[in-house]
């Protein structure tokens, strides 16, 4: 560790656990004072917006990642436990700080507790700087021709394809530092499951920190982003790039995503950058539309007729309901804290439309159960399928759970995947089980009620009475 009489400044790091492309880390080396990297574990100012299980086990993983990858450059990863507007101040007074850097939030509870930091820190002499680090643009950076907010994708896709993506930074070679104060032990914050341990699936899957993101994005640049376009959608293979729990903990950003993919000539690096641009639409809803978590962005479905079904809840989230797609989803989502964007789109158009649950429901269970758990994306996902997002799908728009899987897993590898009971039916019943003769079912020693649930409820009658909910509604202006 590089060591110095000078007082530091304090680096403040949130979802942006990353050494490249870090502007909030390069103006606090730029200062030339000694730097001391700090994590807050605050649990108490997001209330319901806490880091959930499957996230929490994720970000276990990351900082130790990155407290590797920081003492490699010369300065310790402070962790502190706590109020962030308490801690953060006390962190400053104890090592005589003169500023804290870090990267700009856009939850309205993060917000509010960084101008809650800016309020405390100022009497001490300490200055609080921002800078974008999550994000590809600054918050109020892509505009409509009016100055205001954009409130549909397709335009604010384009004004962000004509800005670009930012020139990306290199990671300081060195960070000095100083003696650190006390910190917090990783292992004693308790973020992993310890009794019944079920992030097995997490642990088979993915390998969480920066070294590791930049290795995916470069094996999906090599690889499947040629083919981005055509494979997106298809749950049974390997089509997708799987980088969201890397950018949501921000061990690699959108920019550096966007710059990899228009490094590559197609259609594959368009769509994958209209992807990321979509993710930022998300982060700009959040912004200028802070209740989107919690309310509907289209007013008048505050009026909708949503039922209370614990039963129906309860089935949809352990896979359960007797639509393999749907439960094929729902138990790749408990096995490995991630779901495939298509197979998103089916759970929750199921949840919210044929068993008419509210999407604040099912956005509250991804939350606790996706490692890439995003509060922006997931708010704004959910009310896009629900129909009362600012760009949603319209209502009607009501997917089957059995056409879904006939075309985006026409031979059911992936159902049989996830919902192995199932897995010896051929492609032409597999995602409608009900439907088989007898004959079939009793070869593939399949007996619906026991061995695999009936249906949850009439696909039709759903839909019908999803409609009809829907026309219930006061019409907007």
């Amino acid at each position: 560790m590089l060591k110095s009489a000078q007082t530091p400044v304090l680096l403040y790091y949130r979802n942006d656990l990353r050494l490249a492309d870090h502007a909030a880390l390069n103006a606090a080396v730029a200062t030339g004072q000694p730097v001391l990297p700090i994590f807050c574990l605050d649990d108490e100012a997001p209330g319901p917006w806490a880091v959930g299980g499957a996230a929490r086990w994720w970000l276990h993983h990351s900082l130790a990642s990155l407290t590797k990858d920081l003492a490699a450059l010369g300065a310790p990863l402070v962790l502190r436990r706590g109020a962030a507007c308490d801690e953060i101040p006390r962190l400053a007074a104890e090592t005589g700080a003169t500023a804290v850097f870090a990267g700009c939030s856009h939850e309205l509870w993060a917000r509010r507790r960084d101008e809650a930091l800016v309020q405390t820190l100022r009497p001490q002499g300490v200055q609080f700087r921002r800078y974008r680090t999550t994000t590809i643009f600054p918050p109020d950076a892509v505009r409509t021709g009016s100055g205001g907010p954009f409130s549909v994708f397709t335009p604010f896709s384009r004004a962000g394809l004509a800005l670009g993506p930012p020139p990306l930074l290199s990671a300081p070679e060195r960070i000095p530092s100083i003696d650190p104060p006390c910190s917090d032990r990783l292992q004693d914050w308790h973020l992993l499951p310890t009794s019944p341990d079920w992030a097995g699936g997490l642990r088979d899957t993915w390998t969480p920190g920066e070294s590791a993101a930049q290795q995916r994005l470069q094996a999906f640049i090599a690889t499947t982003a040629k083919r981005y376009a055509e494979t997106r959608d298809r749950p049974d293979t390997d089509g997708t790039s799987m980088l969201s729990p890397h950018l949501r903990w921000g061990e690699l950003s959108a920019a550096q995503a966007w710059h990899a993919a228009a490094a590559q000539d197609g259609p594959g690096a368009e769509s994958f950058i209209r992807e990321l641009l979509w993710r930022e639409f998300s982060y700009h809803l959040l912004w200028h539309r802070p209740a989107m978590p919690d309310r509907p962005l289209r007013n008048e479905f505050a009026a909708m007729p949503w039922r209370q079904d614990d039963r129906a809840l309860a089935a949809w989230q352990r896979g359960r309901t007797g639509f393999p797609i749907v439960d094929a989803g729902m138990r790749q989502l408990w096995h490995t804290g991630w779901m495939h964007n298509r197979v998103r789109m089916i759970v929750a158009s199921f949840l919210t439309k044929h068993l008419l649950l509210p999407w604040q429901d099912g956005a509250a269970w991804f939350w606790d159960t996706l490692v890439d758990a995003d509060l922006a994306s997931n708010s704004q996902n959910w009310q896009w399928v629900a129909g009362s997002g600012a760009d949603a799908a319209p209502y009607f728009r009501i997917f089957n759970p059995v056409l879904q899987g006939k075309k985006f897993d026409p031979h059911g590898d992936y159902v049989r995947r996830w919902v192995p009971e199932l897995a010896p039916l051929d492609a032409a019943h597999i995602h409608a089980p009900w439907e088989a003769p007898h004959s079939v079912l009793s070869a593939a020693r399949i007996a619906l009620g026991e061995t695999y649930p009936l249906p949850l409820i009439d696909l039709a009658a759903g839909r019908s009475r999803a409609l009809a909910a829907f026309q219930s509604l006061p019409r907007s202006a």
